[in-house]
């Protein structure tokens, strides 16, 4: 799917780091940019009309928020599209593929998902990679019809001109989407969070470790596809959370509501 170059973007917007003046963006600066990105997505986007799975796609959206904490503007969409894949912007704005729903067989795994994808955005992965970003020190870049020099950018394209509108925050959300270059900590740190966002919201924790096993197969036995292919090693993040769901298994235990592996898809 393409909906704005945001990889030349992100390489236009870290060529700028050595621009006086920039700084790191606030979550309101990202939030902002990522409800632009959104409303984008969504007018380019097949949606789907499958109402028993947006149905549940919503639920468990509605469930995850909750158990996050956060007071983001919560929103999900179910995009038809073979796509194995799921995201949260910063902010909230999150979205579920259509081809990612079989592999998945039930309602907990896709909870165990979308805690996983809500974590990168409560615990500000996307602002991290943000100010590691804008370290860099590059000084001039020729990218998408625009030559950079001294930190101006000369728009060659209408792309390049729009693209030069959307703002510093932008970066934040092409480097988490359509690089997916987060640090192993960060994986590791939204695993075990998810991980607790998906028992606090009443689904049985222990299904967790069982996403990368159906992702596996369904890639042909060669792991997970690569949105979820960030270090550490897939059968290491497999066996942290099975480590992990005895403690989650305690917090499921506590939950107000308990669904277990909810509906099968």
């Amino acid at each position: 799917m393409r909906i704005i170059p945001f990889l030349l973007l992100a390489i236009y917007i870290t060529s700028c780091a050595s621009v006086p003046g920039v700084k790191e963006p606030t979550d309101a600066q990202i939030n902002a940019e990522a409800v632009k990105a959104y409303e984008d997505v969504k007018k380019k986007s097949k949606l789907s009309t499958n109402m028993r799975w947006k149905a549940m796609v919503k639920r468990v959206a509605q469930r995850i928020a909750k158990a996050s904490g956060e007071t983001f503007d919560w929103e999900v969409i179910l995009i038809d599209e073979n796509q194995v894949n799921a995201w949260c912007m910063p902010g909230g704005k999150m979205a579920v593929y259509t081809g990612i729903m079989p592999v998945l067989k039930t309602e907990a795994a896709l909870a165990a998902v979308m805690g996983h994808e809500v974590a990168h955005a409560t615990l500000r992965h996307g602002k991290k990679v943000y100010a590691r970003a804008i370290k860099a020190k590059m000084t001039s870049l020729i990218v998408g019809g625009a030559v950079l020099v001294g930190g101006e950018l000369l728009c060659k394209t209408d792309d390049c001109k729009k693209m030069s509108q959307l703002g510093a925050a932008a970066s934040a959300i092409a480097v988490e989407f359509y690089n997916r270059k987060f640090s192993r900590s960060d994986e590791t740190d939204s695993d075990k969070v998810g991980q607790i966002y998906m028992a606090k919201a009443g689904y049985d924790p222990r299904e967790a470790s069982k996403v990368w096993e159906r992702m596996a197969k369904a890639n042909g036995g060669k792991g997970p596809p690569e949105w979820m292919s960030t270090h550490p090693a897939n059968s290491k993040r497999k066996n942290n959370l099975e480590k992990w769901s005895k403690a989650t298994y305690e917090i499921y235990k506590k939950a107000p509501k308990k669904y277990g592996l909810g509906e099968r898809i």
